[in-house]
């Protein structure tokens, strides 16, 4: 995840810095729909440097602002003043901030994750009664030193299992200058799997893929990532979907089915894509992108969304929505059984798009990173 530098406001904001082109660059290159479904961008308010989001308790949704904000949209579409407020405890430098929010399946507990004013990813955790958030219960889950301002990740979601995963960059600079992405021993470069309710700090999952193993982290439950910047669970189907920036040729989405044991290998960086990265030679146990495209277009910087599970949209329903942060163009995957079978463009542009939100009702919003809360409506 590179910063631009557009509008400086913006860029502060958080590039993911890969590749996005008009073009299919998936391994079985699959074919545009021929008709794609007729969708709009309804904007419902503005929020300030929007960044992540998740739905909340009464079907409201709550919005992370990167600065350390988070506010609460009703179902009238206001936004309230902060419920969490932590601006003096991180920074806006490089890709750092407040990144990923999420509620556990009861709304009991709040979790939140930002980088700390010495850089560090930090994933806290608050109860919450009657909806409301109790600051007293404030506690730190999980800490991860981060020698780079780039590639911090930082997206987090409950799972099906009720569980937290927690998404982590290489770390940053460029090229994965640790070999972090292929190292079992550290956090970075993976995605983490960890129950925060089953122990102080956190328990280890038993079946996690390396739980007891000398010589990996107990936490890790994927690896072989550049910046996952962000990834969701199917609401239909509980499979994961990933979206991994890449470095200067392709940007990825990777895939996991609800069925996986975890422990799948990226590539990264070894490969960006299915392409080895500068003289990088393919693991034998490399799990290959279901989709992929190149720099040939305007992107830059996959942002992942959601497989949409809404009503509004029957013709979407089952498609995986996702966008680039400097496209802005709202896209669609058709898949079946983890392999892509139609991509179309969806006609419609949240500008720098850097997030989108999975409302309680199962319908999608848009985040652009200059302000604007945009909702996928039928058109």
């Amino acid at each position: 995840m590179k910063v631009r530098t557009r509008s400086s406001a913006i860029v502060g904001a958080i590039c993911l810095v890969a590749s996005l082109a008009l073009t299919t660059a998936s391994a079985d290159e699959p074919a545009a729909s021929k008709q794609a479904p007729k969708v709009a961008l309804t904007k419902v308010t503005t929020a300030k440097n929007p960044v992540a989001g998740t739905a909340g308790p009464g079907g409201t949704v709550w919005i992370a602002e990167r600065a350390g904000t988070v506010r609460v949209l009703d179902s009238q579409g206001g936004l309230g003043n902060p419920v969490i407020d932590i601006t003096k405890e991180t920074t806006t430098d490089g890709e750092r901030g407040l990144l990923g929010i999420a509620f556990d399946k009861k709304f009991a507990h709040f979790y939140i994750s930002f980088t700390n004013l010495q850089g560090t990813s930090t994933i806290d955790e608050f109860a919450v009664r009657k909806g409301k958030i109790q600051p007293q219960t404030r506690r730190t889950v999980l800490t991860q030193t981060q020698p780079y301002s780039n590639h911090n990740g930082g997206d987090i979601k409950i799972g099906p299992d009720g569980y937290l995963y927690i998404a982590f960059g290489d770390g940053g600079s460029g090229g994965d200058p640790h070999g972090n992405g292929q190292n079992l021993d550290t956090l970075l470069g993976k995605i983490l799997r960890i129950d925060p309710r089953g122990a102080k700090p956190y328990a280890i999952p038993k079946d996690n893929p390396f739980a007891g193993d000398p010589k990996a982290k107990d936490e890790i439950w994927s690896y072989g990532l550049r910046n996952p910047w962000k990834f969701s669970f199917d609401a239909g189907t509980g499979d994961l979907l990933l979206a991994d920036v890449g470095q200067s040729a392709w940007e990825e989405i990777d895939w996991s089915p609800a069925s996986s044991d975890g422990g799948e290998n990226y590539g990264w960086s070894q490969m960006e894509g299915t392409h080895p990265f500068r003289d990088g030679k393919e693991p034998a146990n490399h799990v290959r992108p279901v989709y992929e495209y190149d720099r040939t277009g305007l992107g830059c910087s996959v942002t992942g969304g959601y497989v949409y599970r809404g009503k509004a949209i029957p013709d979407l329903k089952g498609q995986y929505l996702y966008s680039d942060y400097c496209d802005g163009t709202v896209r669609a995957l058709k898949m079946e059984n983890g392999k892509v079978t139609g991509a179309s463009d969806l006609g419609v542009n949240g500008g720098e798009v850097v997030s989108f939100i999975e409302g309680g009702n199962r319908e999608l919003y848009v985040l652009d990173i200059g302000g604007s809360v945009y909702r996928i409506d039928r058109a």
